[in-house]
């Protein structure tokens, strides 16, 4: 899909400024995919997207159950050894989001009529999505409808909807149809195969549709997968004087009608919950029994009951996660919205996955990358730790087939895959997939990071210590030693994806680095652990050797970290003679043509300089950002965030603020054109990263908590929360001071710049900010590849 970073005559939706919600006036048919995008609910069990309750007009609708996907032979015109045989995708599982509503016989359609009122808003601090509709039908008869919908938080597979119509001003017939529909269409290219595409259609077949009053369910099976799934629908009638209430099925639809005349100002009220189980080990009336009892227990609970329990959920979560910005009201709206975004994509994973688009769309089919441990587990570990457990947990669980795909490499310890839904391989693109060999240090480096911030012994002994020894052994199966006993990578790509097949990426080389050496540290603090995998003295001891002896590639002449070994001799992209629509450059021109020039699509050896911050001297770090500034063209949403991190620690705060917005806006402006797939929800947690590790100048290590607080002219005031080792820390930064308060937990030492502070609990301590050195000139992108100035970008 083209870029439309830079395009003049893109009508990006027009939200409110609301910090604690998304709101939008009137309907832009034009536009629906990408608000049923933002307006997705989830609970990292389920998703809905946010179409509009009746289901018509659509964009693309969308319900998701996380784990439910259909496989498909793999095209290949040249098959080869070691390529997946088969690809995965998810798909719809039914929807039970559609309401549909007749006044006097006419259907209720935002397109016919007169639309006095249309308004839709998120709320990040309920975890509900309310609608407000005043709408006179073409034959004159007015009405008011208001509809909230919400998906659970403690009952994970339960999504519910209160549905309520009322008379305007004159008596009105009104007939709602409250429906449950499986084999929803999905428009030609969702999947970018059209082969594919054609075998995902109607992917559920028949097994059972049972009514029972006003409940409903239907059982499907995959059609090539032996996994089931129930949907189960039952409702709550309020209506003045009674309704007449009728539910039927069949095979691929339930449908509540009700049916009430309703005076001036009367209402009729609906509360409609539905239940998803899924399983490849169920009968499908043990499914059947299961969804049917969770729809049952919501509505004995009611309405007020689960909505109250959401609000308790995110109060919890906000209380620790809040960050506040002062300086630009939609920065503010955009950084809970990230943070929403990365809670209800996690709260309930329940030992699943977080896809990279959540369950807000079906982009990258549905599939899981080395972006949740780079990026997203990171957030989590900060803000909700159980989650980054539960995410981690799903790693482990697919340890078995890491294991195998590493026997069929002909390696060592566990190869994980690039792109996954259950733990297998589906990526059928090598260069980019199988040789990215930087997801296994992502593992690992999350499993790192969770155990600094969490000091959780209990999972590295059953989770996390194994997870570290098996991605260890992969590196020495790939390590090649030199003459003088330098170890070497050959022939992998890092996280670059306008390079490949490269010797020595350097952030590949020091995450293998980190991670060897966690494995080392991990089977001297669990032995009985390592003494069960087999990892003796020796094996550890060559963990740590190698680890020593990595090479990291230095250009000495030019006096700067190399990205790969023999990079800076590469020929310069010819950014001056690319034109702009010929952005992203990797829809206009071959990738033998990108592969062999310096040009980077995303952030790679700046990644370096963050995760492995601790291998640069600040000089070493200057240098090699500016360097890689001016060959970054950001064709990826992973890059922004991170450039901003590093541009804010180098003191190029102006520059960071612009990547910060950037990343801010990415989602909410449509900035690449491709948010209608499902949110990019590894960028939306880099707001946070660009926030706390960026201008926050959080660090941590195994010895320390460390910040350094410095803000951009554009901010006033930066405050968040990090949750670490069962404390709950505030840190309130200004232009010229930081407070720290010790929120929950018990007393801590953590490091100001270079100054120790010891924090007890409620008493807050102020530290002074240091004055800023010098940090030169303002370094240059690629031409017509700099971020909007951040005024811009807000459209101020």
């Amino acid at each position: 899909m083209s870029d439309d970073r830079h395009d003049p005559d893109r009508r990006p939706l027009r939200f409110d400024d609301d910090p604690w919600g998304l709101g939008l006036q009137g309907v832009d048919a034009d536009r629906l995919p990408h608000r049923e995008s933002v307006f997705a609910l989830s609970n990292g069990s389920i998703g809905w997207r946010g179409v509009l309750d009746e289901g018509e007009p659509v964009g693309i609708a969308g319900c998701y159950a996380n784990g439910v996907f259909e496989t498909h032979p793999m095209p290949y015109s040249e098959p080869a050894y070691g390529y997946p045989s088969e690809g995965q995708s998810i798909v719809n599982v039914p929807d039970g989001q559609l309401i549909r509503l007749l006044v006097d016989g006419e259907p209720f359609d935002v397109r016919t009529g007169v639309l006095e009122r249309h308004e839709q808003r998120l709320d990040f601090r309920a975890g509900t999505l309310h609608r407000e509709v005043d709408w006179v039908s073409p034959s004159g008869s007015r009405v008011r409808v208001r509809s909230t919908r919400l998906v659970s938080y403690d009952r994970p597979s339960v999504a519910a909807v209160r549905y309520s119509v009322e008379a305007a001003d004159a008596a009105v017939e009104v007939t709602v149809q409250s429906e449950l529909v499986a084999n929803v269409p999905v428009p030609e290219g969702t999947h970018p195969d059209e082969r594919i595409q054609r075998m995902l259609e109607r992917p559920l077949a028949p097994v059972g549709d049972h009514v029972l009053g006003t409940a409903a369910t239907l059982v499907h099976r995959l059609r090539r997968r032996r996994l089931r799934i129930a949907a189960a629908m039952d409702h709550l009638v309020d209506a003045p004087g009674g309704a007449c209430v009728d539910t039927e099925t069949s095979p691929d639809l339930a449908r509540t009608t009700v049916g009430v005349r309703l005076g001036p100002g009367e209402r009729l009220q609906l509360v409609k919950a539905v239940a998803y189980e899924w399983a490849d080990d169920a009968t499908a009336g043990g499914l059947r029994d299961r969804a049917d009892s969770e729809v049952a227990e919501a509505l004995r609970e009611g309405w007020d009951a689960l909505a109250d329990a959401q609000r308790r959920r995110l109060d919890r979560f906000w209380h620790a996660a809040d960050v506040v910005v002062e300086g630009e009201p939609r920065l503010q709206q955009a950084v809970r919205f990230a943070l929403f975004q990365v809670f209800q994509s996690a709260v309930r994973l329940d030992g699943r996955s977080v896809p990279g688009k959540g369950l807000t769309g079906a982009g990258y089919q549905g599939h899981t990358f080395w972006d949740l441990e780079g990026f997203v587990l990171p957030v989590l570990t900060s803000t909700l730790p159980e989650s980054a457990r539960e995410a981690l947990r799903w790693r482990h669980a697919t340890l078995h087939l890491a294991r195998d795909r590493a026997r069929e490499l002909h390696l060592a310890g566990a190869a994980f895959p690039w792109r996954t839904l259950d733990g297998t391989e589906s990526s059928g693109y090598w260069p980019a997939s199988t040789i990215g060999w930087h997801v296994q240090a992502a593992i690992a480096a999350a499993v790192i990071h969770f155990h600094r911030g969490t000091r959780d012994e209990a999972f590295l002994r059953e989770c996390g210590a194994e997870l570290l020894i098996e991605t260890a052994r992969v590196w020495m199966s790939l390590a090649r030693r030199d003459e003088d006993g330098g170890v070497h990578f050959d022939g992998v790509t890092g996280p670059d994806e306008y390079s490949a097949m490269v010797d020595d990426n350097a952030y590949t080389n020091l995450m293998a680095a980190q991670n060897l050496r966690a494995a080392a540290s991990a089977a001297r603090s669990v032995p009985d652990v390592a003494e069960r995998l087999g990892a003796g003295a020796d094996e550890v001891d060559g963990w740590r050797d190698a680890a020593a002896r990595i090479v990291v590639p230095y250009d000495e002449r030019r006096g700067v970290h190399q990205q790969a070994a023999g990079f800076t001799e590469y020929a310069r992209w010819d950014f001056e003679g690319t034109p702009a629509e010929h952005y992203p450059l990797h829809d206009h021109y071959p990738y033998f043509s990108l592969y062999r020039s310096q040009v980077v699509k995303q952030a790679d050896l700046v990644l370096a300089l963050y995760f492995a911050y601790d291998a640069f001297t600040p000089e070493e770090t200057e240098r090699a950002f500016r360097y890689s500034e001016a060959i970054t063209v950001r064709d990826s949403s992973l890059s922004a965030c991170i450039q901003a991190v590093i541009a804010a620690q180098v003191g190029q705060l102006e520059l960071a603020a612009d990547y910060l917005a950037e990343a801010a806006t990415l989602d909410l402006d449509d900035v690449q054109g491709d948010t209608e797939d499902g949110v990019h929800l590894a960028s939306l947690a880099g707001i946070w990263t660009a926030l706390v590790a960026g201008f926050g100048g959080f660090r941590d290590s195994e010895t320390e908590v460390r910040f350094a607080p410095r803000l951009p002219p554009q901010l006033t005031r930066l405050a968040f929360g990090i949750r670490f080792c069962g404390r709950v820390l505030r840190v309130d930064a200004s232009t010229d001071a930081t407070t720290y308060t010790l929120v929950e937990g018990e007393p801590v030492t953590v490091r100001h710049f270079d100054e120790a502070v010891e924090l007890e609990s409620h008493r807050p301590t102020t530290c002074a900010t240091p004055p800023l050195p010098d940090p030169g000139p303002r370094p240059t992108q690629p031409k017509g590849r700099a971020p909007r100035p951040f005024g811009e970008a807000f459209g101020r």
